[in-house]
């Protein structure tokens, strides 16, 4: 005799592979660099991903870049994701919870690192004379290769790391989508990385 099903269970069990279905086509479609599907991505899980943040380090500074990290590897990692080995949202719960464990252990070895808004700052006055001659060498430096970046990536990071202001500002100030202000500053972040920019700040 066959078992009967749970009034409502194939229309969850339905409900669930579709879920599944479109959390796959999202991530292939990030994996191709589409900026509409990252933008999604984004919508989705940009409060999530900022609470377990804001729950493990110590300041919002701090928070909003390990923000951009795990979203730029979040980015690189789509093309692996399989639905069928976890949802999306477990996916990137564990994806943002090793980056986490992994910065605070590097920060335990090494002494908390700068943010990247200090390391990417104008050396101040009243700094020690050799400090301030390191800090600026490595502001100049970053300061050529934010120039090779294209044009909206180069914006969007001086508006952010240079002036101070909010993505939802510089959204607002460019007529932009906010998760496309996010995904363009998490591309030009990984680009400055690639050169060699930044690492000793984002460690």
């Amino acid at each position: 005799m066959q078992e009967r099903q749970p009034p409502g269970a194939n229309a969850r069990m339905a409900a669930k592979a579709a879920q599944r279905a479109h959390d796959l086509e999202l991530m292939q479609r990030i994996s191709l660099d589409d900026e509409e599907a990252i933008d999604a991505l984004y919508t989705r899980f940009g409060g999530l991903v900022y609470r377990m943040a804001t729950q493990a380090l110590s300041t919002p500074a701090d928070a909003e870049d390990a923000v951009q990290e795990i979203f730029v590897r979040l980015w690189r990692t789509a093309g692996r994701f399989d639905p069928e080995r976890a949802a999306l949202a477990t996916w990137v719960m564990l994806i943002t919870r090793r980056f986490l464990v992994d910065r605070l252990r590097r920060a335990r070895v090494r002494g908390r690192p700068a943010s990247l808004v200090e390391a990417w700052s104008p050396p101040a006055s009243g700094r020690d004379p050799e400090a301030t001659v390191e800090l600026g060498e490595r502001f100049g430096a970053v300061m050529k290769r934010i120039e090779t970046l294209p044009e909206l990536q180069r914006d969007v990071l001086k508006r952010a790391y240079l002036r101070g202001q909010t993505l939802r500002e510089i959204g607002e100030e460019l007529n932009r989508p906010l998760g496309t202000i996010k995904s363009t500053l998490s591309r030009a972040l990984v680009r400055l990385r690639e050169s060699g920019i930044g690492e000793e700040a984002a460690a």
